[in-house]
Parts: structure tokens; C-alpha cells; sequence
């Protein structure tokens, strides 16, 4: 079995990570043999003692080991099965099969483990794909901090959480799962969502949004509306003051008293994030 695996992954007469083997040699010594299988010494000397890889040949004299090709085919099958996280001794166990049922069975469990670790890794990539488009935007669009600023938003379509009052890292790390579980699961297609999070706040009360790319019909939906709005970004300790500031000033500049506010969740660093808060001041945004 092994003999197929290995080939079929590495491709005699290939060594591991592609490393062609020239010669046709009766025996290798443990540095060659380590060599081509991507291995240390170490480990080769690990494996002789648990009688998982034993070299064929041992010098009585000098208790130096030495391989053939078929030790190293063997090698490589060993890492090739560590890739799928077994412990040696059911690897060893595996290597002993001569029963071709138990071998298809172990291989088609292998490729079922296989592909769940392909879809988790393919979602942590996406997730970090994201975070970086997050952080280079950021980055381009960085403010000085406490900076109060004046921007025109467009009207936005947003989805307030039906629990959520405040942000938290595992509400951060899969946001917007939340708000595609309060959408029936057969119009869940008809939405897709900006990859921001965000705090809205009216009557005294606070929930979490995410931002409607597109959208259908379901509960918790509010279109904000365009205009201008008066901003600036703080820290998590800062946000009650600043909030206070923005309000005061927005009442002796501007006559207006929102009838809500938001708060942008604005990422700072690797598990860390501040807030871009933002008043309407239009009139269809607050109360003159």
C-alpha cells in the first residue's frame, strides 16, 4: 500500500518536496536518506527505535544505519500519513494492512478527513483575505484620532441584530453570521452584507448592524439616510466622551438633535479595534 500512496503523492523517483534521486544506490546513509525524505536524523533514529522505519542494514562495527530506496518509499509514506495527523502507532498499524477492503475503507476515511481540513483552511484563508483588505483600507484612510470631521454618507440599508448591544471578539470573528441566521434560509441569497461592524443606537437602546449590500425582506431592516454627518474616531474609553462632545456640538453648530447615532467598529491591530462615531445632521437624520 505504501508503495502506492507514496508515489502517488511524491512521484517516483522523486524525493519529497521534488528532490530527484540520481542514483540508483544499494544503500543510503541516515543523513541521505533524511535528506530525501524531508526528514532529520533525529527523527529517522525516532522511528528505528519504535520500529516503525527500521534501516535494512546496520553496521556491526560503527551501529551505523543505512536505507535502501524501498526504506526511504516507506519514509515518505510515514510523512505523507502524518500530514493527516495519525499517531505512529496507528501508522504502523496501517503500513501492517494486507487486507485490500480495510485499505480502501482507511483511504476513503483519510480523503473525507482530507477535505475537511482543505474547507477549514479555505475558510481561515478567506476570513484573513478579509481582515487584510480591512486593515489596507484602514490604513489608506487613516485619521488622527479625536479628529472631528464632517463626511457625506450615501443612504445605506442596514440589519440591527435582534440581541446584540455592544461588540465582542467572537461576535467580531464571525459577524455577520448572526445576521444571516435571522434570515429564512431559503432568501438568504437575496443578501449579502459589507464586511464592517457596527453599533446603533436610538430611544436609549443599542444594537450591533451590518451594512446591506443587497437585501430583500426581513425583520431588523432601517435605511439610514444620506447626508451629512458629523464624525470622529476614538478609543473604547474615549467613545462615552466623545459621544457627548459630538452631540453637544452638533446641537450649538448645527441646531440638530439626532434622533440616532452609529458607531463604526474600526480595527486597530490584530484583536484590538476603535470606533468611528457618526451624527446625522440633516434634518430627516435628527430633530432641528
Amino acid at each position: 500500500m505504501y508503495t502506492s500512496l507514496y508515489a502517488a503523492q511524491r512521484g517516483w523517483p522523486y524525493g519529497k518536496r521534488g528532490t530527484f534521486m540520481k542514483e540508483a544506490k544499494s544503500y543510503y546513509s541516515i543523513g541521505e536518506a533524511a535528506k530525501a525524505a524531508g526528514m532529520t536524523e533525529e527523527t529517522l533514529r525516532h522511528y528505528d527505535r519504535v520500529g516503525l522505519v527500521k534501516p535494512s542494514k546496520r553496521d556491526e562495527w560503527t551501529s551505523y544505519r543505512y536505507y535502501t530506496e524501498q526504506d526511504v518509499v516507506r519514509l515518505n509514506t510515514v510523512y505523507a500519513l502524518r500530514q493527516m495527523e495519525l499517531p505512529l502507532k496507528k501508522i504502523k498499524e496501517v503500513l501492517a494492512y494486507d487486507d485490500l477492503r480495510k485499505i480502501v475503507d482507511f483511504l476513503t476515511e483519510a480523503e473525507q478527513t482530507a477535505d475537511k481540513k482543505i474547507a477549514a483552511l479555505q475558510y481561515s484563508k478567506s476570513k484573513i483575505q478579509a481582515a487584510k483588505r480591512d486593515y489596507a483600507r484602514k490604513l489608506q484612510t487613516e485619521r488622527r484620532t479625536e479628529q472631528v470631521f464632517v463626511q457625506r454618507l450615501p443612504a445605506r440599508v442596514i440589519m440591527l441584530s435582534d440581541e446584540a448591544e455592544k461588540p465582542a471578539l467572537d461576535d467580531l470573528w464571525n459577524y455577520l453570521g448572526r445576521f444571516y441566521s435571522q434570515i429564512e434560509p431559503s432568501r438568504r441569497e437575496e443578501f449579502a452584507f459589507e464586511d464592517l461592524a457596527g453599533l446603533y443606537t436610538e430611544g436609549g437602546r443599542s444594537r450591533l448592524f451590518a451594512v446591506c449590500l443587497r437585501h430583500g425582506e426581513a425583520r431588523g431592516l432601517i435605511t439610514l439616510p444620506a447626508g451629512s454627518y458629523l464624525c470622529a474616531d476614538c478609543t473604547e474609553d474615549e467613545r462615552s466622551d466623545t459621544l457627548g462632545r459630538l452631540l453637544r456640538r452638533a446641537k450649538a453648530d448645527y441646531g440638530v438633535s439626532p434622533r440616532f447615532t452609529l458607531q463604526i467598529v474600526v480595527i486597530s491591530g490584530i484583536l484590538k479595534w476603535n470606533y468611528q462615531l457618526q451624527i446625522p445632521l440633516e434634518a430627516d437624520g435628527g430633530t432641528p
